[in-house]
């Protein structure tokens, strides 16, 4: 195939590379051909146009002749005849994109000043961090001081994505809220302290949860996605669409004393369905709210997932692909444990049979399948309490434990710690009615199953627990 010499137009963000020229004569019959003899011309652009398996970066898109290529091989496109190739940022949607930046202004090379000295990160590397889009789920636990790093090392744009409001009980762990923001959306109140830190970041609210119907068009414009979910439907619904989308998922849990973080669909590394191929069964492993959290552990793990993200935007250092750290506050020890992409994993394997987002709320168990019968009856607070005004004949089973009842409790209730329920059967008579109670209405589910498989038959479920009993109830109840 003859090779022809088509002249490559260069942005303005990348001339900098090209000793200022906008465009630059080069010889191929392919873009690929063309663009390697680019960069071997001017070699500095190379790492702003490939990634390090040698593929054109998600952002680039490349036009020959005018002709948008992008849903084409791009690489193997022939050139014959064209006299141009044009190097463009990525439009997508509707949404405003940060440009690449050319330069940093005095008052950010004075902000910056600690990372510009730094050789690994130096001027590039911010500027990179400048171009750089990361998506953050959840605007809590962790999300509180990924945000809040992100914002300070110069991310140029982060989207959030929350629909909750502040609450009292947030302020133990969450510091990028204060108490004045009790009540306000967490999106209002986390994005008004990340521009305060940094008035350069631009800010997405998305005053959404993650389904999986916005997921894929959420997340599709952004480099990272840093998950700091509480669930397990949003965590798996997370990997599969950086995996669909193939985004880094820098990934952070936390429970009581213990953390973990590591990094997901990042190059040919596993996904966190190589991790957990399937999520434990409602109930079995308590939220942060009904276990409880250390209100320091997610600081720390949330740094190290601002950590990773940063390394892999700047292209340095050795992530934790691969790797799973796992952190014990009480004993202050770290340990690592090595993960492996498992090739049959339905998502990330060879084959893979998960094509699409799909109900993830069935596949964690937290809905029953189409044409199945709902779960068994809820009674509310309210009717609770109409109950125990008319002294009614029932038993209002707390299935809480000690510590939580010394809290709180509602008069009346007979505490049965759930961990003790099965040994415990024989205190509750089998022909009464039975209302369970809980703090949110979790674990009383649980103890609601628990019964009718023993054969209970009147057993019912409190929904919302106790803390929906201080709202709709008693508020002088404290929420904890």
């Amino acid at each position: 195939m003859p090779k022809t010499m088509p002249k490559i137009l260069i942005p303005t963000a990348l001339r900098q590379f090209t000793a200022q020229h906008d465009s630059v004569s080069v010889t191929g019959a392919t873009v690929a051909e063309a663009l390697a003899d680019l960069t071997a011309q001017f070699p500095e652009i190379k790492k702003n146009l490939f990634n390090d398996q040698g593929k054109l970066r998600s952002f680039v898109n490349i036009y020959v002749n005018d002709e948008d290529i992008r849903y084409l091989d791009k690489e193997a496109t022939n050139l014959e005849g064209a006299e141009t190739l044009s190097i463009v940022p990525s439009i997508a949607g509707g949404t405003a994109t940060l440009a690449e930046p050319v330069a940093l202004s005095n008052e950010e090379v004075a902000r910056y000043s600690r990372h510009l000295i730094l050789p690994e990160v130096g001027m590039e590397g911010q500027l990179k961090l400048k171009a750089a889009k990361v998506a953050l789920i959840g605007a809590g636990g962790l999300g509180a001081p990924v945000g809040l790093y992100l914002a300070a090392a110069g991310i140029g744009r982060i989207g959030i994505v929350d629909f909750d409001v502040v609450d009292a009980s947030n302020l133990q762990r969450q510091v990028i809220h204060g108490t004045e923001d009790i009540g306000r959306k967490k999106l209002d109140s986390a994005a008004d302290r990340m521009q305060d830190i940094n008035p350069h970041l631009i800010v997405d609210k998305f005053d959404t949860g993650l389904t999986r119907d916005n997921a894929l068009g959420i997340l599709k414009d952004y480099d990272v996605v840093v998950d700091g979910t509480d669930n397990f439907p949003t965590r798996y619904l997370v990997n599969d669409a950086c995996v669909i989308l193939k985004k880094p998922n820098v990934y952070g849990s936390i429970f009581r004393f213990e953390g973990q973080a590591t990094v997901f669909a990042y190059e040919d590394g596993p996904c966190y369905r190589c991790l957990y191929p399937e999520p434990p069964p409602p109930g079995l492993v308590p939220s942060c709210a009904e276990g409880g959290v250390l209100g320091i552990l997610p600081g720390l793990i949330g740094v190290i997932q601002a950590t990773e993200t940063v390394k892999i935007i700047l292209g340095i250092g050795e992530t934790l692909k691969n790797r799973l750290v796992l952190y014990d506050a009480l004993t202050m020890r770290f340990r690592e444990l090595k993960l492996r992409r498992n090739t049959e994993c339905p998502v990330c394997g060879d084959n893979p049979t998960i094509k699409e987002l799909i109900d993830y709320q069935e596949f964690c168990g937290l809905r029953p399948p189409a044409g199945q019968a709902a779960a068994s009856p809820v009674v509310s607070p309210k009717e609770v309490k109409s109950l125990l005004d008319q002294r009614a004949a029932f038993t209002l089973l707390d299935v809480r434990e000690p510590y939580e009842y010394q809290i709180c409790r509602i008069p009346g209730s007979l505490p049965i710690p759930l961990g003790e329920l099965p040994k415990r059967l024989s205190e509750l008579d089998r022909n009464s009615d039975i209302v369970c109670q809980c703090k949110s209405g979790g674990r009383s589910q649980k103890a609601m199953d628990l019964l009718l498989q023993n054969g209970f038959t009147r057993v019912r479920n409190m929904s919302g627990g106790i803390l929906a009993w201080s709202d709709q109830v008693d508020p002088s109840v404290p929420k904890y």
